[in-house]
């Protein structure tokens, strides 16, 4: 973001709105964007202060999940030199996209110290998730003193509150199509989740009486450039700071007795990235980089498995009714020089090579100070500290030649590297046996070439585009839920190949002025070469399952080599239009739909046999109508129109496979939102 690179997944929490240009690119991307690009880059600006002063007021409603959004922005000149913009929104959903049909439950608890019970009872909630309540400000500065040098300033602020850190993880593949609470597995944007019982809420720390989470950020970005004669140099400072807390009805359904969390989290990281580049004459050219990037992470979890949850012999009574708790951290320091070099061959073919190093160290410790009784004797959990101090270094290049075959057509091959370094789970758990290996994973290397054409034809009406692409990747990274002890991890799968096809066009003819025809379509055979993954709650030697197989701490595992990775369908397209007219009154108007198609493709990236999904389209559509000068606009937007449940990632039920005495644990996906329907008035002054 504003040529900062933020390596965080939280960072979807931000405020990406009022923005001026989003770039999507695909494939290994390590030399210009950071680190950590293996796969590809989402690389956004952000809206800059105009020439002249603006004033705009949107205001919107969504009608599925009542949803209101107010936004300002003004923008413009200060002086001659420096402009700001400040852009604010607001939005308030009273309902949402996912039905909670949690009924009342009881929640029993028994002191391992004198046998005494606790018989609470766990309130039902019918409540609409998430509910999400978001604020998010920036205030962007630019500063040009002269024609050689210039500067832009942005600071943003982000809070976002969502009623259940867990609200859109839905059942959808269950045995019998019937979960372990009972209610009904499927497709129906549908949740079973208990807010925390009384005994618990002022128990856990961060723990409340319904479940939330919230997550509050700042960062600070400033970027200059200075032109002297044949030279550019650039500056990018970035700080980021983020916290995220969350409690949790852990068993992800409504069911007696069951485990609840709560978590915090926090991220700090402070960037400096500088770059000089040439412009010479002549056919040759160079860019020197380099970044530089210190980061913390810090994360504290508490549980309660009611089995396990109360001890009143504990030393500390905050430990009182706690099944365990953990405390983990990773300190973070990246060096990393990049250079590229540039020759023209000819007045149309270019050479380009360039190669990134990067030298990075993790310091990392994960605590576990408390463990009850039962979760040591029982489920082998153990109290102590497991600490690693890493190191990784590796040089990422990239090289391609281009042929501006002419002023329409041009061809390009290219052949990238890409690194990520390894890491440290913070979110795993500690048993009697673990090893430091069990918590650390591999860096991830990518290595491969594209083969493309880049084209403007039929006198600049038609874009079009084609790709050839193969990428090999070793060791790459999975995250992975052990359902049994309610923790995370990153795994490595030994090598993956994703090969294929892509093409994608736009129309626009000029007997037809305003419209506009957009398609593309895309063939990727992404696969596992080598993988000894985990086994799935409840899989047998019979289905793979080898316990002889050296698998993910201490687990049983199982070898899906040769299987299709995880959220990869074959086949996808997209076929879309857009209209832009006049009423000859200075009101215009347009229209615009577009269709999505997906293949099927399997949501977990282990393999799991009962995970796969079918095929689907979705649907988007938008309509617009606007005053003289575009001094008002009324907009009307609909996405996902079919109300399609596009699953992206899963995670088994704790205790609702092997342990319930079912053939296979039930399967909570990440659900993505289903029908919006909005509209929106915008007004500029």
């Amino acid at each position: 973001m504003n040529g900062a690179y933020y390596g965080q997944g939280r960072v979807l929490n931000e405020g990406m709105f009022d923005l001026g240009q989003i770039e999507i690119l695909k494939g290994p991307q390590s030399l210009f964007f950071g680190k950590n690009a293996t796969a590809g880059v989402i690389s956004i600006r952000t809206a800059e202060p105009t020439e002249e002063l603006e004033i705009i007021g949107r205001l919107g409603y969504e009608t599925e999940t009542e949803q209101m959004q107010y936004e300002g922005i003004i923008s413009g000149p200060i002086t001659d030199t420096m402009g700001a913009r400040l852009a604010v929104r607001h939005r308030e959903m009273d309902e949402g996209h996912f039905r909670n049909v949690a009924g009342q439950q009881s929640y029993t608890l028994q002191d391992v110290a004198t046998g005494t019970i606790i018989n609470d009872l766990v309130r039902a909630d019918s409540r609409d998730m998430p509910a999400e309540e978001e604020t998010f400000a920036r205030l962007t500065v630019t500063l040009d003193p002269n024609d050689a040098l210039s500067m832009v300033f942005a600071g943003q602020i982000s809070d976002v509150e969502v009623l259940n850190a867990g609200f859109n993880q839905v059942y959808f593949s269950c045995a019998g199509g019937v979960a372990l609470s009972g209610n009904r597995c499927g497709e129906d944007f549908v949740v079973a989740h208990n807010p925390f019982p009384s005994t618990l809420v002022d128990a856990l720390p961060y723990g409340k009486d319904e479940l939330y989470n919230d997550y509050e950020s700042y960062s600070l970005n400033l970027e200059i450039d200075y032109n002297f004669g044949i030279f550019t140099l650039s500056s990018v400072t970035n700080y980021q700071d983020n916290e995220n807390t969350w409690a949790l009805d852990g068993d992800l359904q409504s069911i007696p007795s069951g485990i609840f969390v709560t978590e915090n989290t926090t991220w700090k990281a402070f960037s400096q990235e500088l770059r000089l580049s040439t412009e010479f004459d002549g056919q040759f050219n160079y860019m020197l980089g380099f970044l530089y990037q210190e980061t913390e992470r810090e994360l504290g979890q508490w549980v309660n498995f009611a089995f396990a949850g109360w001890n009143s012999a504990v030393p500390d009574p905050s430990l009182e009714f706690m099944t365990y708790f953990k405390d983990s951290y990773t300190d973070g320091k990246t060096i990393s020089p990049f250079f590229q070099l540039t020759y023209a061959l000819t007045d149309t073919v270019e050479v380009t090579a360039g190669a990134r190093y990067t030298d990075e160290t993790k310091d990392s410790a994960f605590s576990q100070p408390y463990v009850h009784l039962i979760g040591q004797l029982f489920l082998n959990w153990a109290q102590g500290t497991i600490e690693a101090d890493q190191d990784f270094e590796e040089w990422s290049p990239e090289a391609t030649i281009s042929w501006h075959l002419n002023d329409e057509i041009n061809l390009y091959a290219a052949y990238k590297t890409a690194y990520k370094s390894g890491g440290f789970s913070n979110g795993s758990i500690l048993s009697g046996i673990s090893l430091v290996s069990d918590f650390t994973f591999n860096p991830e290397t990518a290595e491969g070439f594209e083969i493309g054409m880049k084209s403007t034809l039929i006198d600049n009406q038609l874009r079009f585009n084609a790709t050839i692409f193969s990428y090999e990747y070793d060791d790459l990274q999975l995250d992975y839920f052990n359902a049994a002890a309610f923790s995370f991890i990153t795994l490595n799968a030994g090598k993956a190949t994703s090969e294929g096809v892509e093409f994608d066009l736009e129309f626009a003819p000029i007997n037809l002025p305003g419209l506009t025809l957009r398609g593309t379509i895309a063939y990727n055979d992404a696969k596992y070469d080598e993988f000894i993954a985990p086994c799935w709650d409840g899989q047998t030697a019979a289905t793979g399952c080898n316990s002889a197989i050296p698998g993910t701490v201490g687990l049983p595992a199982q070898d899906i080599s040769g299987e299709k990775t995880g959220m990869a369908p074959k086949w996808s397209a997209s076929a879309g239009f857009s209209y832009d007219g006049s009423f000859g009154n200075g009101w215009t108007f347009g229209i615009a739909a577009d269709v999505l198609y997906s293949d099927d493709y399997n949501a977990s990236a282990l393999g799991h046999p009962f995970a796969w999904r079918d095929s689907h389209s979705l649907i988007n559509a938008s309509a617009y109508i606007a005053g003289q000068e575009e001094r008002w606009a009324l907009q009307i937007l609909g996405k996902n129109l079919t109300d399609q449940m596009v699953i992206s990632g899963l995670v088994e039920g704790p205790g609702s496979g092997a342990a319930a005495g079912r053939a296979q644990a039930d399967l909570a996906g990440y659900a993505g939102p289903g029908r919006t329907l909005s509209v929106q008035l915008t007004v500029r002054l």
